[in-house]
C-alpha cells in the first residue's frame, strides 16, 4: 500500500558545491579523452594542430557553461536545456529538444560510453587480441542496467560514488600526466618536435576535429539537468562551473602531450585504446592498471549521464511533453524512477551501432545545434523579458563568441561532410508529426488518454 504523504512530491536538494564539481568534472572526464584523441589527430592532422583543438575546445566549452550559468539561475528548473529552449521560444521547440536528447544526444553518449568501459574492463583478459564483440556489448548492457537500478534506489548513493570516480578518474589522468612530465624532462619530445608539419586547414576537417574535440568536453552542462537538486543553486552552479571548466581543460591538454611522449602519432592513430598503449611501453608489469582506471573513469561517467539525463526525460513528462507515466516519483526514495528506466531502454537499443566515430559525429552536431539554441535564448531573453531576475548577468562578450563559433561548426560540416549531418536534421524534423499527432492533437480517443494519464504504480506520485 503507497503511504499517506502530505502536499506535492518533489525532488529534494542533496547536492553541494562539492557534489556539483564531481558532477561536472565526473560527467565530462569520460569515454572521449580515452577515446577522442584519435579522432581529433585524424582529422587535424598533427601533433600540434590537435593540442591546439584541445585547448580551443576547452575554451569554447567554458563560455558555453558560463552562458549556462546565467540560464540555470535565471529559469531555476530542472531539464538544462530543454527548459531554456521552452522558455525563450515555447513548447514545440522544447518538444523538438526533448525528441533529439531522448532519440539521439542521451542514448548515443550512454552507449558509447558503456562501449569505451566494456572494451577497456575486458583489455587485461585480452590483451594479444581484440575482446569478442558480443562480450563488450553484453558488459556494456549490465552496466547501464546496473547504474540504472542504483539511481532508481537512492540520489546520496548516485553522489557518493560519483565523488569515488571523479577521484580515481583524476587519478589515471593525473598518472599519465606525471609521466609526460618525467619523459619530457628525459628528453622524449621527438614527437613534439615540428609538431604542426602535416596539419590540414581544410576547414571541414578542422570542424570535425573540433566535433571530436567537443564529445570529450561534453557534460559541462549536467549540472543544470538537476537545479533542482542543487543546495544555494544560485552561488553553488555558477561556482561548480568556474571551479571544474578550467581544471577539466588544463587536464586534458596535458594529457595529450603525455601521451605523444611516448607514442608516435601513427601509433596513437592504429590504437583503439591509447591509454592502454601509452601504459604498455611505460608501466611494463603494471600496465593492467591503467585499464582498470579508465574503466573506473567511464563508470563514473555513465553513472552521471544516467543521473543528469534523466532528470530531463522527467521534467518533459511533468510538463505534458511524454506520457504522464514517465513522470513518477517513488514517494519513498523520492528518484524519478520510470524516467531512469525509459532512458535505460533506449540507451540499450544504441548499443546496436559498431562505428564509434560515426555516432559521435551525429551526437557532436545535433549537440551543438542545441546548445547554440539554448543560448541564442539568453540573447533573445535579454532582449524580450530585460525584467527575469538575473542573479547571474554574464558579459555579452561570452554569448557572442559562443554563437559564431558554433555557427562555423554547423556551416562547414553541412558543406564538406553533409551526409550525418543531413542524417541528423532529418531526425531532428522527424520529431515535428510526433510532436503533433502526441502533444498538439486535442481530439484525442478517450482510450488513448486514459491509458496515458492512468498508468500509475504502486508506492509513486506524479509531481505537480
Amino acid at each position: 500500500m503507497a503511504p499517506q504523504i502530505e502536499g506535492p512530491i518533489a525532488l529534494k536538494q542533496t547536492l553541494g558545491l562539492h557534489h556539483g564539481v564531481a558532477m561536472i568534472i565526473g560527467g565530462i572526464i569520460g569515454s572521449g579523452i580515452f577515446v577522442s584523441p584519435k579522432g581529433v589527430l585524424q582529422e587535424v592532422g598533427s601533433v600540434g594542430g590537435s593540442l591546439i583543438v584541445w585547448v580551443v575546445c576547452g575554451i569554447f566549452s567554458f563560455f558555453g557553461a558560463i552562458c549556462y550559468a546565467e540560464l540555470g539561475t535565471s529559469v531555476l528548473k530542472s531539464g538544462a536545456d530543454y527548459a531554456y529552449i521552452r522558455e525563450a521560444y515555447g513548447k514545440l521547440p522544447g518538444f523538438l529538444y526533448l525528441w533529439m536528447a531522448l532519440v539521439i544526444i542521451n542514448p548515443t553518449g550512454n552507449a558509447i560510453t558503456s562501449l569505451t568501459f566494456s572494451y577497456y574492463i575486458l583489455q587485461p583478459i585480452f590483451p594479444n587480441c581484440e575482446p569478442p564483440d558480443a562480450a563488450v556489448r553484453l558488459i556494456a548492457a549490465i552496466a547501464i542496467m546496473f547504474l540504472t537500478f542504483i539511481n532508481c534506489i537512492n540520489v546520496n548513493w548516485v553522489a557518493k560514488l560519483q565523488n569515488v570516480f571523479t577521484v580515481t578518474k583524476l587519478l589515471a589522468l593525473v598518472t599519465i600526466i606525471i609521466i609526460g612530465i618525467i619523459r619530457i624532462c628525459q628528453s622524449h619530445t621527438d614527437y613534439l618536435v615540428d609538431a604542426f608539419s602535416d596539419t590540414k586547414t581544410n576547414p571541414g576537417a578542422i570542424a570535425l576535429a573540433v566535433y571530436s574535440g567537443l564529445f570529450s568536453y561534453s557534460g559541462w552542462n549536467y549540472l543544470n539537468f538537476v537545479t533542482e537538486e542543487i543546495k544555494n543553486p544560485y552561488k553553488n552552479l555558477p561556482r561548480a562551473i568556474w571551479l571544474s571548466m578550467p581544471i577539466v581543460t588544463i587536464v586534458y591538454t596535458f594529457t595529450n602531450v603525455a601521451y605523444f611522449t611516448v607514442l608516435s602519432p601513427q601509433q596513437l592513430l592504429d590504437s583503439n585504446a591509447v591509454a592502454v598503449s601509452f601504459a604498455d611501453q611505460v608501466l611494463g608489469v603494471m600496465s593492467w592498471v591503467m585499464p582498470l582506471f579508465v574503466a573506473a573513469s567511464t563508470f563514473g561517467a555513465l553513472n552521471c549521464c544516467i543521473f543528469a539525463t534523466s532528470r530531463l526525460t522527467f521534467v518533459g513528462a511533468r510538463e505534458g511533453l511524454l506520457p504522464n507515466s514517465v513522470a513518477l516519483i517513488n514517494t519513498k526514495l523520492f528518484t524519478p524512477i520510470t524516467a531512469l528506466v525509459f532512458g535505460c531502454f533506449i540507451s540499450l537499443a544504441m548499443l546496436i551501432s559498431k562505428d564509434v566515430y560515426v555516432l559521435i559525429n551525429y551526437t557532436s552536431f545535433v549537440e551543438s545545434l542545441t546548445t547554440a539554441v539554448s543560448v541564442s535564448g539568453l540573447l533573445y531573453l535579454r532582449w524580450k523579458r530585460p525584467d527575469i531576475d538575473r542573479p547571474i548577468r554574464v558579459s555579452l562578450f561570452f554569448p557572442i563568441i559562443y554563437m559564431l563559433l558554433v555557427t562555423f561548426l554547423l556551416i562547414v560540416p553541412l558543406i564538406y561532410n553533409a551526409s550525418e549531418c543531413l542524417i541528423g536534421l532529418l531526425m531532428m524534423t522527424a520529431g515535428i508529426p510526433v510532436y503533433i499527432l502526441f502533444v498538439a492533437w486535442q481530439n484525442k480517443p478517450q482510450s488513448w488518454k486514459n491509458f496515458t494519464a492512468g498508468l500509475r504504480c504502486d508506492g509513486c506520485a506524479r509531481l505537480f
